[in-house]
């Protein structure tokens, strides 16, 4: 089997990569029989010249490659017709910017394994970037804060060298006794509070969170029944959030009344109620000032997430009175929204690391020595010109 590593070719560019130099000379050292060939790139955060001196092929075309393997969407023009591709396809949801590609993808008779779709028995993810989204926008709020208030200003992480210098740049740094709120308890929230720790900001419950005052900067971690609560109270026991959203109710206004930063890691259903509405946001006793929106659901649970930000360009304001945009920390009176949508971009090579190893604990074992468990299978959208049937509800999103 021949596997090629293919340039990432969206705008803005992404520096990450699926697997790493040295992760793929240990996959063949393993695998004599699997070979690597690395499409020419001049925008991934490792070189060209990193792989060739691990005896790793580099070359433009690849062409003859069985599986390739990427990060984002692939071009439509870039397409090489009846091969496999490994990406983060963003079609599930039926996201109309990319209903062509797969239109394509159907068309050129393409398999389509989607990083996304592959999941353990108990259905969580195997393959992610959800820490490192968690790690940086975590981060970022911070960095948000500091810059609002004028109390200091760190080093962007898109700046950093990587993961160990971030987290330099934050040891000596002193917060006010202020409240961060994190919703969510997943891989995205599991990252956030790994820097909130590392930062020595106190964890406490979410009843202490409301209720008491502290001479420290503390945070909460909020689980969805935390904020959202059953609308009737004869609701059966086995009707829960995830499976029914729409039989509850949004019970997180409390939180925005004592909050000074609030930390989105969760996942949105469209079915549920929004987290505040924008009336909401006006209230003299809504207190928060900073919003680091790593879920980034334009129209979604956070209202005032009016757009995705870009790195290197990380924030805007919303003016709660007139429910617009301004330039960030340009009054009092706005929330500061920081939404970057592609957050491990700012580091790319730790990220990459670790998704790579993601891919050879699951992924490889799957693809060279059989699909018993039928991990590839489950995430395969499409195959010879056709839906899958775990997919086939997408036909009238692809439908001409």
């Amino acid at each position: 089997m021949k596997i090629a590593i293919i340039r990432e070719g969206k705008t803005p560019p992404d520096h990450r990569m699926p697997l790493v130099p040295w992760q793929c000379r240990q996959l063949h050292i393993l695998n004599p029989d699997l070979e690597f060939v690395i499409q020419k790139s001049s925008v991934r955060c490792i070189s060209d010249q990193m792989f060739a001196e691990l005896g790793l092929q580099v070359q433009e075309d690849v062409s003859d490659a069985d599986v390739l393997m990427g990060i984002k969407e692939v071009n439509i023009q870039d397409l090489l017709p009846n091969k496999t591709y490994f990406f983060f396809s963003h079609t599930i949801k039926k996201q109309a910017y990319n209903r062509e590609m797969l239109r394509e993808i159907l068309r050129r008779h393409i398999t389509l394994i989607d990083y996304e779709c592959l999941t353990d028995e108990l259905g969580s993810r195997v393959v992610a970037f959800g820490r490192f989204a968690g790690i940086v926008g975590t981060y970022n709020a911070v960095l948000t804060f500091g810059k609002r208030l004028g109390l200091f200003d760190l080093k962007p992480a898109y700046q950093c060298r990587d993961l160990k210098e971030m987290k330099d740049q934050f040891k000596n740094i002193q917060l006010p006794p202020i409240k961060i709120v994190v919703t969510g308890t997943g891989r995205v929230g599991k990252g956030a509070k790994e820097v909130l720790d590392l930062m020595r900001i106190k964890q406490v419950f979410p009843q202490e969170f409301l209720r008491d005052t502290f001479h420290e900067p503390v945070y909460t971690i909020l689980r969805s029944d935390n904020y959202y609560v059953p609308k009737r109270e004869d609701l059966g026991e086995n009707l829960g959030f995830y499976t029914h959203p729409e039989s509850y109710r949004a019970d997180f206004l409390p939180y925005t009344r004592v909050s000074d930063v609030f930390i989105s890691t969760h996942y949105w259903n469209p079915k549920a109620e929004v987290l505040f509405t924008k009336a909401d946001v006006r209230e003299p006793d809504f207190k928060i000032k900073v919003i680091a929106d790593i879920t980034c659901d334009i129209e979604g649970s956070i209202p005032t997430t009016l757009r995705a930000t870009k790195i290197g360009d990380a924030c805007y304001d919303y003016n709660p009175i007139t429910e617009s945009e301004e330039p960030a920390f340009s009054h009092e009176r706005n929330i500061t929204i920081m939404a970057v949508d592609n957050l491990p971009c700012e580091l790319p090579l730790d990220a990459s690391e670790i998704f790579g190893e993601q891919l050879m604990q699951w992924v490889f074992p799957a693809l060279l020595k059989g699909d018993k468990d039928r991990l590839l299978e489950n995430a395969t959208i499409a195959r010879a010109g056709k839906l899958m049937p775990k997919y086939a509800y997408l036909a009238d999103y692809v439908a001409d």
